[in-house]
């Protein structure tokens, strides 16, 4: 069912709206990546990077967004939050940069339109495979233009999970790995690929069973989220709620995996704050 609030022709003009941005992003980061070696390069804090790529990629998202719809608001990685509105583009320029600077190849751009409280479209756009991940809000999740469903997987047992590791807030890695000894001994593999965003679109596509992750921001998981959700999948905050957006935690999968996945994470000492 689509969403009533919406007609499907403003969603799908917004959706239009951010795969070009996406895409427009994306270029700036294939050009980035012919002279990689060559890139200035800061460290926000450890284990925390951006490049002059980031922010390129960002200015060129911003600017097509901002022009196309100049009422609306902004939160972006680099550049941080813009405007007030009621629609809120949520921007990572490039999402896994620490992989995009060693060249292992598994980084995106992410794009995510933000409604009250709501992810109406969803754009993850992977520059190396040239894979454009969409959803709207009640119209389904695709993979350049293939329906997407996620995994079949009923539990834990036979499920790949993804994750990502507390680089830069030690504070939580003792607790993180409690859980992750935890469910390494109950799924079938733990996977740590090193981008948020491309991580939730390979949940959506079932090509890994479920995905948590600590310490995210909203433009880390908003489209991702949208993904696994129209997809048919579950999301949620670590205590099963729904404050994944702002409350810097996701776990998402397939139901019956997601299920398992968050009962092991509300029972772990000192995750859920």
């Amino acid at each position: 069912m689509r969403d009533t609030h919406f007609p499907s022709t403003a969603l799908a003009d917004f959706l239009a709206a951010a795969v070009a941005a996406a895409r427009a992003g994306g270029e700036v980061i294939r050009t980035g990546a012919l002279r990689r070696a060559a890139l200035e390069i800061e460290r926000k804090k450890p284990n925390d990077f951006v490049s002059e790529v980031d922010k390129a990629s960002e200015r060129s998202i911003l600017d097509l967004l901002s022009r196309r719809f100049p009422t609306h608001a902004f939160q972006a990685e680099e550049s941080g939050a813009s405007g007030t509105s009621d629609y809120v583009w949520l921007i990572d320029p490039l999402d896994g940069t620490t992989n995009f600077l060693h060249g292992f190849p598994h980084y995106c751009v992410s794009i995510a339109l933000q409604h009250k409280e709501a992810v109406i479209v969803g754009v993850v756009y992977d520059p190396v495979q040239e894979r454009m991940f969409t959803a709207m809000r009640g119209g389904g999740a695709w993979l350049n233009g293939e329906r997407l469903r996620v995994a079949a997987r009923s539990g834990l047992s036979e499920a790949i999970l993804g994750t990502g590791f507390p680089a830069n807030d030690w504070t939580l890695l003792d607790p993180y790995l409690s859980a992750f000894r935890e469910l390494t001994q109950r799924c079938a593999g733990m996977r740590r690929p090193g981008a948020a965003a491309l991580d939730l679109a390979f949940v959506a596509a079932g090509w890994m069973d479920g995905f948590w992750e600590t310490n995210l921001n909203a433009w880390d998981v908003g489209a991702g989220s949208l993904l696994v959700r129209e997809a048919g999948g579950a999301v949620s905050d670590f205590s099963g709620g729904s404050n994944y957006l702002v409350g810097r935690q996701i776990a998402a999968g397939a139901v019956g995996v997601h299920r398992e996945l968050v009962q092991v994470l509300v029972q772990t000492d000192g995750l859920i704050s």
